[in-house]
């Protein structure tokens, strides 16, 4: 038997040497294809890095802190469509990652989070830095491993790469103890698996050509139809799919922010994104539809508002890899569990094959052209330069082509309604969990996924601080990533609600001296510094008040070689419109801020 096993081993390329755990997984690791690692170390994960050390392969990024190392990795991961890994110690370590992993669960991004345990011996009795890693992700991972056998090590991390990229996409946590990463073994890597109970990817859900019918066969006689598409699009690489099917039928199209990208937003069937700050067209398109498509989204409570009200017209017909999505948020009439790509490939097949014809949309086409020109994304001009003047500065420069990722706030709304996005995976930002200080870690992940590719960070003040460390990772490792902080000395999003609901009172959310606030008007009060703090990092950066620099300071930011931040003084004062508000419908959305004149 053992030399049956030697044999085997040589074949996969191990040739049976004895190898440390730590070795075992690093050479997994390569044999994934996994280009570069995301890893702060401590004492349980020592022996990890010191196998990453030898590896020719793989490229090790040291963050800051090990939540900007978890965000790098969506940076790479959302860029590519790639699974990517980050890595942690035990206890705190291990924990810094938990938000990062939720916000891959939400959004269905492909992580692996690999993370060092104590000693088997100690577990469960409360040793230094332990935690039960496994226990407290299990809500928050498609699979968590604890690994107790050095033998499992090649098949979990084999099994671990093809459930984060598989089906619906998500985190997969491995939790190794430091005696795993210690022992000897002679590898046996797996070059098949099998998961009882797990679909494999050759037998992704494919929809029946009778569902299919069903649904070309609605849209065939409908009068005001809509497709209305998310990231799942993105994430089952369907975009071109989507566009040749959108084309065949004619059917304007509707985004949710995580799709953005997937149809070309200056497309004249796009109706860009909709939801709580999206487009008016978008909103009561979909609010008054007869039929609506949703392709690889899930109704959530940002995009329907409130759900009774929600497409009340409308036949819906709801294409899902996740079956779970089915009726969750909103009952539907066709729910199809299929992997979107194969559906939309059917669909195509099946309307040419059948010399199907667009529906007569004309009417319904013309009110959508009413509504774009009576109600586009629009600003009221200002002495000052505003935060949707920076970013559409920002578009007009790049001409869009750029991948932008983004903090969460009033900033990640107008980079969505004023840089155009057209090409899938440009738009990256923490959507479903929304994470402040998602923006700088991402950005720093996608350029080290596209190192020739513009990639700029649009973040606002609080957001920045809140990874700000991760400036000296971009300067240590040389990664040209850039930053525009739309500094207003505020939590922008949050005073924009206290306005709205709260009478303007102020709940905590003034980011300088409250009784002498920093702005356009009042230099000398702005606080913190972010030119000293970037400088102090090793990175070039700019300040920028009057508009007749702006231009040329985005210019010199873009052609700067190395990581820079300009950082742009805008009021606080500015509204993300238009805006639904939780709990109404598209129909209630709010077109004027109470602020304006």
């Amino acid at each position: 038997m053992k030399k049956s096993n030697k044999q085997k081993n040589t074949k996969n390329g191990s040739k049976g040497q004895m190898m440390k755990g730590a070795d075992v997984l690093v050479a997994s690791l390569e044999k994934e294809g996994v280009d570069v690692v995301f890893a702060y170390p401590g004492g349980a994960s020592m022996e990890l890095h010191q196998a990453l050390t030898k590896s020719q392969k793989i490229r090790t990024i040291l963050p800051r802190f090990e939540q900007g190392g978890g965000f790098m990795a969506h940076g790479y991961a959302r860029a590519t469509g790639k699974p990517s890994v980050c890595m942690a110690t035990s206890g705190p370590g291990a924990t810094n990652l938990v938000t990062c992993i939720a916000d891959a669960y939400m959004d269905s991004i492909p992580l692996v989070a690999i993370t060092g345990q104590v000693y088997q011996q100690f577990i469960g009795k409360a040793a230094f830095q332990e935690t039960d890693f496994f226990g407290m992700t299990l809500p928050i991972v498609k699979h968590s491993y604890l690994v107790l056998d050095k033998e499992d090590l090649p098949k979990i991390v084999k099994e671990a790469f093809h459930i984060a990229n598989s089906g619906r996409p998500g985190p997969v946590v491995i939790d190794i103890p430091k005696d795993v990463q210690q022992a000897l073994l002679i590898p046996n890597f797996p070059e098949t698996i099998e998961l009882n109970g797990y679909k494999l990817s050759a037998t992704q859900p494919k929809a029946e050509d009778s569902e299919l019918l069903k649904i070309i066969d609605l849209i065939s006689t409908a009068k005001k139809p809509v497709l209305y598409i998310g990231g799942g699009i993105i994430s089952a690489e369907a975009h071109k799919e989507l566009r040749e099917f959108a084309k065949l039928t004619g059917l304007p199209v509707a985004s949710t922010l995580m799709g953005l990208g997937a149809f070309d937003s200056e497309d004249p069937q796009s109706l860009y994104w909709f939801g709580m700050h999206g487009t008016v067209a978008g909103n009561w398109a979909v609010c008054d539809c007869d039929l609506l498509i949703c392709l690889g989204a899930r109704f959530d409570d940002r995009i329907t508002g409130k759900i009774e009200k929600f497409a009340t017209k409308a036949t819906i017909a709801h294409i899902d890899i996740d079956i779970s999505e089915h009726n969750k948020n909103k009952l539907v009439d066709y729910p199809v569990h299929s992997d979107v790509k194969y559906a939309l490939n059917r669909l195509i097949e099946l309307w040419k094959s059948n010399k199907y014809s667009k529906p007569d949309i004309l009417e319904w086409n013309t009110l959508i052209q009413e509504w774009k020109e009576k109600h586009p994304f629009s600003y009221d001009a200002s002495e000052h330069i505003t935060q949707q003047e920076a970013i559409e500065t920002l578009y007009q420069i790049t001409k869009g082509d750029a991948i932008i990722t983004t903090g969460v706030g009033q900033h990640q709304m107008w980079a969505a309604q004023y840089f155009k996005f057209r090409e899938p995976r440009s738009y990256i930002s923490s959507l479903g969990l929304g994470t402040m200080g998602f923006g700088l870690p991402a950005a720093i992940g996608a350029k080290v996924a596209y190192p020739n590719k513009l990639v700029v960070n649009i973040d606002g003040d609080g957001c920045f601080l809140m990874n700000v460390q991760e400036l000296a990772t971009a300067h240590i490792e040389k990664i040209n990533a850039k930053t525009i902080i739309m500094n207003n000395q505020h939590l922008g999003m949050v005073v924009q609600w206290e306005d709205l609901l709260y009478e303007s009172v102020r709940g905590q959310t003034i980011l300088c001296d409250k009784d002498n606030i920093g702005g356009p008007d009042n230099l000398d009060a702005i606080y913190p510094d972010f030119v000293k703090i970037s400088e102090g990092f090793g990175v070039k950066a700019r300040r920028v008040y009057k508009r007749k620099d702006l231009k040329s300071a985005i210019e010199e930011m873009i052609s700067h070689n190395g990581p820079y931040v300009l950082e742009v003084i805008v009021p606080y004062t500015e509204h993300v419109l238009p805006m639904i508000k939780q709990g109404l419908s598209a129909k209630d959305i709010l077109l004027k801020s109470p602020n304006s004149k």
